[in-house]
């Protein structure tokens, strides 16, 4: 590379005109734009195309002087008469078309605060997406964008757009040695232009980046950034924004987690993506109608391939464009704030593609990126590992995630496979890691970047939650910096979730030898601030779907799903289900697809969306289980070793608040089993997942459960009760006047049974054009189980017998499309008779 600099004050010299012209000149700012110059000024341009060229001032539009074409095509210059003072001007630029007034971006000053760039390399920096990438600015009145890189290796950048042909030799930047950042204003810019940055290695080669800290990007195959406009939004959400600071670890949350490309979709073929805004008149009302807190949107930041999920972005501070706008979604999380649902999205910083467009390498060096493979590099995933050692790296991703939380009001981060980030031998065999200083294998630098995040973040935005998808048992994950731990707020539960669906796909009759998996969680369930998840990762790659996990028919699924939610809702964490779960999804999930919405005809699948609908309802109703998930104190088994009936039975709160959970996850009706209770008085049923309307056969208690001072479970009272077959009761203290949750039929009159409201499902729930449907019907039992009668014990079968897969009470043949009262069958008479006075909270 060249430095050459004018030796004549009015012209450009031959060595940096060449140099000009091969895009090879060091210090362009040095060179063009106005200079003073033996007590005179003097102008010089570069505008390849142009046939001459007038200098006018800024002030009054008079002509002040004419430049001289110099040695190469392009190269203007000329001195500015006896001014001698710099001042405002513009050019008047004739090209063979087409004559127009530019400002020229030379005449500029750098907009950069030493402030900022000191943040910035000391890795303390929130704010760098307000100088670095394309900011829209006004400077002296005139209109713009600052446009700022850190690359402090390359030899030259350049930013190439639609606003300059693409030629880098155009619009040089002006370079910042001691924080490696580069940067120019130019006037004239507008919003939605496509930009990219020409960058010259330290060998010459030319690379064409896209902006790490775009706000914007064109689609896949260009890739180009764009200029974001100005955000016209006018947020409504400051109600919830304010009483958004909040210990969310003592309030209920309940997390729909989704991916907005396949939660639904349009068009006659059914492939056309909802945009932002259709998603807001959708998605908030089917999630508010289902009693969620929170909904987790799968990676929002843009990334290049339509057949991925988004766990490779290249653009982490630019909203997907495949929905709309970054109002458009702004839209969306205002009205889901409006409707008092808070808005999660996962994060993904563990890594990072190695597409060369973006990140790698960036400038002609492991820029991100840790430069030995070992670890920079991915096994799995063939990806890059950011250098998270690096102070700039760190500045990145805390603006990358300051975006998220001050632009578009997002509540929280999940952040995707942290466990990758903590250890240096993820995935690696001997040899294929290296040690820490200390000759372990804990990634120190991950760590205290994960640490930085957490901190500063908590700090700046009170009120957000920090969520960490960490698989093994690293001790502190939830524990606050300050006390030595990651400072995340919550942690996935995935020892809980992996033992309970390895649970759920056994047999029933095999279930009595893997009975611990349903109990061993609350070993732990207090160690950490958990969540309990049954995310995307469990519906895919020939996992199948939840309801298709289970063994069985479809009378056999259904109820034991809905025994299972039940159970997790019991049980202390937070809650997370990912879409289609609600209602019974068949198929495991395809990211190119809708949901099967016309399954939501069926009425065993409403019935699942309106047990789970309930299931909220009570959780949210019933403070105590959202206030106490992470105090030990208040959790007691009541039966946690029946593993040859499949019981499980546990109460949660104490006094007045107590809730107890029954869960029977064999298909053995049990009748007269002696259930120990926490505390003397009149039970009653708050839920049963039995009932009619859930898609059951009435097995229940008939509302009321008497308690009698007679020792069981280590209580000193209990009481006999009806547990119906894979089935889940909510029982509560009758003093509790509130209504019950559920809607059910009585022993002596037929009840409006709870239907599920209107917007449980979207508009259109039919199945695409020529998919053949039919109800789905409940078929009769081969064989009637035997009730058991005596307490607690088993009921007794046929050596060799394989004990019956259904009730003792036939359930209903009858297909049907939705719950209603005809459809009821007269309950028995120990049917469940929950009262349904108020069949809502």
């Amino acid at each position: 590379m060249t430095s050459v600099q004018s030796q004549d004050s009015t012209l450009i010299s031959e060595d940096a005109a060449r140099a000009l012209a091969r895009g090879q000149y060091v210090d362009v700012f040095s060179l063009l734009g106005m200079h003073a110059d033996n007590n005179q000024l003097v102008v010089r341009c570069f505008l390849p195309g142009a046939l001459a060229v007038e200098v006018l001032s800024a002030k009054d539009g008079k002509k002040v002087a004419s430049l001289s074409a110099e040695a190469r095509e392009g190269m203007f210059a000329g001195v500015m008469g006896r001014r001698v003072k710099p001042f405002a001007y513009l050019l008047r630029v004739a090209y063979p078309s087409h004559v127009e007034d530019v400002y020229d971006p030379y005449g500029f000053d750098s907009l950069l605060s030493d402030y900022d760039l000191y943040l910035f390399g000391e890795g303390r920096q929130l704010y760098a997406q307000d100088f670095l990438g394309a900011n829209p600015r006004e400077v002296e009145g005139v209109a713009g964008v600052l446009f700022g890189v850190w690359a402090p290796n390359a030899s030259r950048v350049s930013v190439v757009g639609d606003f300059n042909h693409w030629d880098g030799r155009v619009h040089v930047m002006r370079f910042h040695p001691a924080s490696g950042v580069w940067d120019i204003f130019i006037p004239g810019v507008h919003a939605h232009a496509h930009y990219k940055f020409e960058i010259m290695t330290a060998d010459g080669e030319l690379l064409i980046k896209s902006d790490p800290f775009a706000k914007t990007m064109e689609a896949a195959p260009n890739n180009a950034s764009r200029v974001a406009p100005q955000s016209s939004f006018v947020w409504q959400d400051q109600d919830w924004m304010q009483a958004r600071n909040k210990d969310w670890h003592r309030q209920a949350m309940s997390i729909y987690e989704l991916h907005l490309g396949s939660w639904r979709r349009k068009g006659e073929a059914g492939d056309t993506w909802l945009t932002y805004r259709e998603l807001a008149d959708e998605l908030v009302p089917y999630v508010k109608s289902l009693g969620f807190t929170h909904i987790e949107l799968m990676p929002l930041s843009e990334f290049p391939f339509d057949g991925s999920w988004g766990y490779q972005p290249v653009g982490l501070f630019a909203p997907t464009q495949r929905f709309g706008s970054s109002d458009d979604l702004k839209y969306l999380i205002d009205a889901c704030h409006r409707a008092g649902i808070g808005v999660l999205m996962d994060w993904v910083i563990a890594h990072f593609p190695a597409d060369a467009h973006g990140l790698a390498r960036f400038d002609g060096t492991c820029l991100y990126e840790h430069q030995d493979p070992r670890r920079g590099r991915h096994p799995d995933w063939d990806t890059l590992i950011f250098n998270y050692g690096r102070a700039e790296v760190q500045s990145f991703l805390l603006s990358a995630a300051t975006v998220w939380l001050r632009d578009f009001h997002i509540d929280g981060l999940r952040l995707d496979a942290v466990s990758s980030m903590l250890y240096l031998d993820y995935s690696r065999s001997e040899g294929e890691w290296l040690p820490n200083a200390d000759g372990g294998r804990e990634n120190h630098e991950a760590i205290e970047c994960l640490k930085l995040i957490n901190s500063r973040l908590y700090g700046e935005f009170p009120g957000i939650v920090m969520i960490a998808e960490e698989s093994t048992a690293w001790d502190g994950v939830c524990r606050p910096v300050s006390e030595g731990g990651l400072g995340f707020g919550f942690k996935w539960n995935m020892g809980w979730m992996n033992d309970t669906l390895a649970y759920l796909g056994k047999d029933p009759i095999h279930r009595r030898w893997h009975h611990h998996q349903l109990t061993f969680g609350i070993m732990y369930a207090h160690s950490e601030q958990f969540i309990l998840s049954l995310s995307h990762d469990e519906v895919v790659h020939g996992k199948a779907s939840l309801l298709s996990k289970i063994p069985g028919d479809d009378w056999q699924k259904f109820a034991t799903l809905r025994a299972y939610y039940g159970y997790m809702w019991g049980f202390p964490g937070k809650k997370l289900l990912f879409m289609g779960g609600e209602f019974g999804q068949r198929d495991e999930w395809n990211h190119d697809k809708s949901l099967d919405w016309h399954l939501l005809q069926y009425a065993p699948h409403q019935g699942l969306s309106l047990w789970l609908a309930d299931l909220n309802r009570l959780y949210q109703r019933h403070t105590v289980l959202g206030q106490t998930d992470h105090d030990l104190s208040r959790f007691c088994w009541l039966d946690c070793d029946n593993a040859e009936q499949g019981i499980y039975a546990f109460v949660r709160g104490e006094g007045d608040d107590a809730l107890v959970f029954v869960v029977n996850m064999t298909p053995q009706l049990h009748q007269g089993y002696r259930l120990g209770l926490p505390c003397e008085g009149d039970w009653r049923e708050l839920l049963n997942s039995d009932a009619s309307c859930y898609g059951g056969c009435n097995q229940g208690n008939g509302g009321v459960i008497v308690c009698t001072p007679e020792p069981a479970g280590g209580k000193a009272q209990s009481a006999l009760v009806t547990i119906p077959p894979l089935g889940c009761l909510v029982l509560g203290l009758s003093r509790d006047k509130s209504p019950a949750i559920s809607s059910e039929s009585s022993a002596d009159k037929a009840l409006p049974v709870k239907k599920a409201p209107a917007s449980t499902a979207p508009a259109l729930i039919k199945a695409k054009p020529g998919t053949k449907t039919k109800p789905v019907t409940q078929t009769k039992p081969v064989t009637k189980a035997k009730a058991s009668t005596t307490d607690n014990a088993p009921a007794k079968a046929k050596s060799g017998t394989k004990p019956s897969t259904k009730p003792s009470t036939k359930p209903s043949t009858t297909p049907s499309t939705k719950p209603s009262a005809k459809s009821v069958a007269k309950a028995p008479s120990n049917a469940a008779k929950t009262k349904a006075e108020d069949p809502g909270l």
